[in-house]
């Protein structure tokens, strides 16, 4: 039973790790920032190699997936202090593109 349970982890825990490694990487300076009035939308761009995107995100830029929430408004604001600071951006992402079809959204979101 022990062995069957040991197993049973190892399954888990390698699929917890291969979602997460088929997400999209980039790490830049944020280069363009798009606020949309028609439907809120806003979305990004990086200057730098991005790695591991999904086959939907057939453009390079960046889309917060909700724009509305705390979440979403906290990256805005990350987004805007990394591009009046010169900062560079790490951007992890959902392996979605559910707020845009060709663009992933963000997962995190960090200032280096």
């Amino acid at each position: 039973m022990l062995k069957f349970i040991c197993h049973l982890l190892f399954a888990f825990l390698a699929l917890s790790f291969s979602a997460v490694a088929l997400a999209g990487t980039q790490k830049g300076l944020v280069t363009k920032l798009h606020k949309r009035s028609s439907d809120g939308l806003i979305y990004f761009d990086l200057i730098g190699p991005s790695d591991g995107k999904p086959a939907c995100a057939s453009y390079p830029y960046w889309m917060i997936k909700d724009e509305n929430s705390n979440t979403g408004k906290q990256q805005l604001a990350l987004l805007l202090v990394a591009k009046a600071s010169g900062q560079l951006v790490s951007v992890v992402g959902n392996n979605t593109c559910s707020r845009w079809k060709d663009g992933e959204d963000v997962e995190d979101i960090m200032l280096e």
